[in-house]
């Protein structure tokens, strides 16, 4: 730990690149949703740091990062690389509809052995959370008593707002970061209430029925200059009137919709299918899971806004716009199931039909069977850690939209009227080329002729 914390406290950098504040003091970490993925991501960071477990699939705290030539042999950790808030100085608070502390969730939610959370009980059993702002209308299958009441939705943002800034004094951090870790909302579409700064804050006195509480949220954090990252695919932060927050407070936010199990194997699949040029007749993808998630998605609501999200990745990687021999009339099916004897360990059946040299057909299968909130936990960890920089980093904050963390996302945030880049390896060739760019070293292009001058 002691060479963490030596790194996290490096001085403000401009080494030919751009200027980064160092990460002095505590980073608070918000998250509305304090359930099976909220609850194994900080349980998580806890036992990382009483050194009782590693931080697997976490690239900020394992993943390395190429300088230079091959031949130079610079691989330093990206957590070596830049100026990152060390685990030991995240602490965090959130809000639930559910009043159980973060041991009880935990225990309920069954992703973590009894073993391992007991180890780690005495700190997650004091944080409690929050009352939440909650509506069924929003999410009709759960409903919980630890609610927020209020005249209107003004009066529940302002309430949020007091709790982001009462949980920064009384824990002293320095820093904030809020990572959406709720549930499923129903599907909404952009509309009048969600184009301006002065539009959505008068929706929120007038309850407009299109602002989610998700909204509540995102306006409330960045409205006290907080980032703000979304793990559900609920439009939240893809309306202009979050653009505006985000850029006028320089608050960054990034995508939405953490990219975990079936999702993640798609963008791996699918730019290797591409890149061979080895076309798709089909894929048909089918999901049993039996947690709180599951039960959300049962609501055909809640199933519109995910399948939208999931859908939207083959057509982005695939463009069959300039390739319609390969590409243009492929069928994309997603299903979701819930099957609550399955709880957290989601199951992913994926039948994949694709055609080749002169159009003979084969097929592929896969049957991924994951663990969704242990997927999910290390993505939770890098967002805050990498939005935290991106808020310190002079030349990102003033961008709004951060681009370069869509590696972590099934739907990626880019400025309106670019198409979302979600091959998987371009997204961490993006990543990793935007840290280099941040500490002055050369990009890496892979182009490689200087090997043979």
């Amino acid at each position: 730990m002691a060479t963490e914390r030596k790194n996290a406290r490096a001085e403000p950098s401009k080494r030919g690149g751009s200027e980064i504040h160092a990460p002095k003091g505590k980073l608070g970490v918000l998250v509305p949703g304090m359930g099976a993925v909220a609850t194994t991501f900080v349980a998580g960071v806890e036992a990382v740091r009483k050194g009782i477990a590693k931080p697997f699939g976490s690239l900020t705290q394992m993943g390395t990062i190429r300088l230079g030539k091959r031949t130079d042999a610079r691989s330093p950790k990206i957590k070596e690389f830049v100026p990152l808030a060390g685990l030991n100085d995240l602490v965090f608070s959130g809000w639930d509809i559910f009043e159980d502390d973060m041991y009880t969730a935990a225990s309920k939610a069954g992703v973590l052995e009894r073993e391992l959370l007991d180890q780690v009980k005495p700190f997650l059993s004091s944080i409690r959370p929050r009352k939440a702002v909650f509506d069924r209308n929003y999410v009709r299958n759960l409903d919980g008593p630890n609610v927020k009441k209020g005249k209107n939705k003004r009066d529940q943002a302002e309430q949020v707002r007091a709790d982001i800034r009462e949980f920064k004094k009384t824990s002293g951090a320095d820093r904030l970061v809020t990572i959406w870790c709720g549930s499923t909302e129903t599907f909404l579409e952009p509309s009048a209430v969600h184009q301006s700064l002065k539009a959505f804050e008068k929706g929120l006195v007038h309850n407009d029925e299109s602002i989610a509480p998700s909204m509540i949220y995102a306006y409330a954090s960045l409205s006290e200059g907080v980032p703000f990252a979304n793990g559900a695919p609920n439009l939240t932060v893809d309306i202009p009137v979050m653009r505006e927050l985000s850029r006028q407070n320089q608050a960054p936010i990034c995508g939405k919709d953490f990219k975990t199990g079936q999702t993640l194997m798609k963008t791996i699949l699918a730019p290797g299918f591409k890149a061979r040029l080895l076309g798709l007749s089909g894929w048909f993808s089918t999901n049993i899971l039996g947690n709180r998630d599951g039960e959300v998605l049962d609501d055909p609501g809640s199933f519109k806004t995910k399948e939208e999200s999931k859908l939207s990745a083959l057509e982005h990687i695939l463009q069959p716009e300039l390739y319609p021999d390969l590409y243009g009339h492929f069928t994309h099916k997603v299903r979701i199931n819930y099957y609550p004897p399955r709880g957290d360990n989601k199951e992913g059946w994926d039948n994949i039909d694709i055609f080749g040299w002169l159009g003979y057909p084969m097929q592929i299968k896969v049957d991924f069977l994951c663990r969704d909130s242990i997927l999910a936990a290390p993505i939770v960890l890098d967002l805050v850690l990498f939005s935290d920089l991106a808020q310190r980093s002079v030349e990102l904050r003033s961008l709004g939209i951060q681009e370069w963390l869509s590696f972590y996302f099934k739907s990626p945030m880019t400025a309106p009227g670019l198409y979302p880049e979600h091959d998987l390896f371009i997204q961490l060739m993006k990543l990793k080329n935007t840290l280099r760019h941040l500490r002055g070293e050369e990009l890496i292009t892979h182009l490689g002729l200087e090997y043979y001058d």
